[in-house]
């Protein structure tokens, strides 16, 4: 039997060195970053590193919010979307994932994309509206 694409991505700490700089890369991102303004960095790190484990088939359990009520009013476009995808891919590129591993990793995430997409429109770096409530931060 093949390894699990948790195995194949180099377990937990792999997966958390790709979260990160995905993370910097997407606050860097002035198509994006926005979307973010308002997000604790530290609890969307831990949830992406949870999420990422348990859909690659590692040992972690996700308890973030679903997709759709996590970015609920949050405006975020198809363009928007579609921007955060190509930093993904970036962020997969440089740590050398190889292609099959991308592609069952960004086949786990475009599903997610109606959850996520409010806003059919190609415009990117649109203001998060003032109506959107922030996850609270984590509590250690």
């Amino acid at each position: 039997m093949d390894n699990s694409l948790y195995e194949r991505l180099g377990g937990i700490d792999s997966i958390t060195a790709v979260v990160k700089d995905f993370r910097d890369r997407v606050a860097r991102d002035d198509r994006i970053n926005q979307k973010f303004a308002r997000t604790d960095l530290g609890r969307l790190t831990k949830m992406l590193i949870d999420q990422v484990c348990e859909a690659a088939g590692g040992p972690c359990t996700y308890t973030g919010r679903g997709m759709k009520e996590a970015h609920a009013g949050m405006g975020v476009t198809t363009g928007e979307f579609d921007a955060l995808v190509t930093d993904l891919v970036a962020t997969l590129n440089q740590f050398k994932v190889g292609k099959t591993e991308q592609d069952e990793v960004l086949g786990v995430l475009g599903p997610l994309k109606p959850d996520i997409v409010e806003v059919d429109s190609a415009q990117v770096g649109t203001p998060l509206p003032p109506t959107y409530q922030a996850a609270p931060a984590l509590v250690r």
